[in-house]
């Protein structure tokens, strides 16, 4: 059986289409998998118990089979449930995208390595700049009592002062930008938002119902 399939495989190569090289190794590898079992079978039990181990055989063998045809599908099944289970850490990540599912209040919140901390984040697109909260800014060493609040910003609950400063770098996923625009708050805020500074210099950003899509710049 080892043999004819080697045999089988040699002559059979060079009709192989480019690029399914590997799914044609696989292939070969589960048919002498599944029919050395079914010859083994046949040479040492009774007929009936070797059907039933056949079937169970190329039960197992059609498993493998649809779900190796159905990875990438599946693939694309785990990262939506690891989307809505942890909305924050994002989903179907790639070398140059990710995605983010809207919370149960509508906002997108990220999370985001800035200067080797990891903090929690809202997507804002009408804040200039990234904002801090004193909480977020001690996690990145800064004193928010030492800091000099001298940039005025215009919000919805009037005009409030940030003490401006600059990150060395954000991370999101595949996505980093250095040197990014930010101030720390001086009034409170429940959490720092991740404003145009970082967002005006990805490869762009896209919105689609309830998932925000974050595109890296190119190299």
């Amino acid at each position: 059986m080892l043999l004819a399939g080697v045999v089988g495989a040699a002559v059979l190569w060079s009709a192989v289409p480019d690029g399914a090289e590997l799914r044609f190794v696989y292939l070969v590898l589960l048919g002498l998998f599944v029919g050395s079992g079914l010859v083994w079978a046949l040479a040492r039990a009774p007929i009936g118990r070797t059907l039933r181990h056949a079937g169970i055989w190329l039960l197992i063998g059609g498993v493998i089979f649809v779900g190796y045809s159905f990875r990438d599908e599946a693939r694309y099944v785990l990262d939506r449930v690891q989307g809505d289970l942890t909305p924050q850490q994002g989903y179907g990540a790639t070398e140059t995208e990710i995605s983010f599912r809207a919370g149960p209040n509508g906002h997108f919140l990220v999370e985001a390595e800035i200067d080797g901390a990891d903090l929690l984040l809202v997507v804002d697109t009408g804040a200039s700049d990234v904002i801090l909260n004193a909480e977020d800014a001690r996690k990145l060493g800064f004193d928010p009592d030492t800091l000099n609040y001298s940039m005025p910003y215009n919000t919805a609950n009037g005009t409030v002062m940030g003490a401006p400063l600059r990150l060395d770098a954000i991370r999101i996923g595949p996505v980093v930008v250095r040197n990014v625009r930010a101030s720390v708050n001086q009034a409170p805020m429940n959490r720092s938002l991740l404003g145009v500074s970082f967002l005006s210099q990805i490869g762009g950003y896209r919105v689609s119902g309830d998932v925000l899509t974050l595109y890296a710049t190119s190299p």
